[in-house]
């Protein structure tokens, strides 16, 4: 499973250490250290800033500044994929709308199923796009709490088949947690860990702390690393 760890981290040499010959996840919304990723990362891929906005209250609606910016770097080898713009609160068709409004290919491009959307909706968009992101939205937002986790099990029942073996590439938005992605066949997952907790010192008591916020960086990226996803889900757990 790719472990993308998202951007910004502070300070640069941070970042530097978190991404270096890894896997980078940088937002529209905060598109400072895209050099960094392209320099450092051994890939990166694109998150269209819409939770982020949608947070502030600012929901994104003209979307074509977005389009200009992916245009601008869809050839950088390094670049894998995008997650295609979505509106958080949004239904169905307002979602569908945007994939109908998406420029480039759909290699190029990964749509959201959100989870509070219907399995019809997510049956079909595994069956139309080769990767999917799986998003935690309206009662199902908390990752990890027993109804999400139960959402997930119908979920992976609808895209896995007899074997558990998933029928498309599914990228876990917010889910590069542990305690998360080890259930779920990913192909991919995404977290601000690194540039979350790399510059709390109070979580770094004890009498060997590592030596800097570099080293910081370094210790949590191996720790989420030590981990990978399940070539097949567990069927039973659903």
């Amino acid at each position: 499973m790719i472990c993308y760890h998202g951007m910004p981290i502070t300070p640069e040499t941070a970042a530097v250490e978190a991404v270096r010959a890894r896997h980078a996840f940088v937002s529209f919304s905060c598109p400072q250290q895209i050099a960094t990723a392209i320099e450092f990362a051994a890939s990166f891929a694109f998150d269209n800033g819409a939770f982020n906005a949608w947070k502030k209250g600012k929901p994104i609606k003209d979307w074509r500044p977005f389009y200009e910016w992916v245009g601008k770097y869809r050839r950088v080898p390094s670049l894998d994929w995008t997650v295609i713009p979505d509106v958080i609160d949004g239904n169905e068709a307002d979602n569908d709308a945007l994939l109908r409004e998406w420029p480039f290919s759909k290699w190029e491009g990964a749509p959201v199923w959100h989870l509070h959307e219907s399995l019809d909706r997510l049956a079909k968009l595994a069956a139309d796009w080769p990767r999917v992101c799986l998003g935690s939205s309206a009662e199902y937002k908390t990752v990890g709490s027993p109804l999400w986790e139960k959402r997930m099990d119908a979920a992976m029942a609808v895209v896995c088949d007899a074997e558990g073996r998933p029928g498309v590439k599914l990228h876990g938005l917010r889910m590069l947690s542990v305690k998360v992605f080890p259930r779920f066949p990913f192909a991919s997952a995404d977290s601000t860990n690194v540039g979350r907790n790399v510059g709390i010192d109070a979580r770094w008591k004890g009498p060997y702390p590592p030596a800097g916020k570099e080293a910081r960086a370094r210790v949590i990226r191996e720790r989420i690393e030590a981990f990978n996803a399940p070539a097949a889900y567990d069927l039973s757990l659903g």
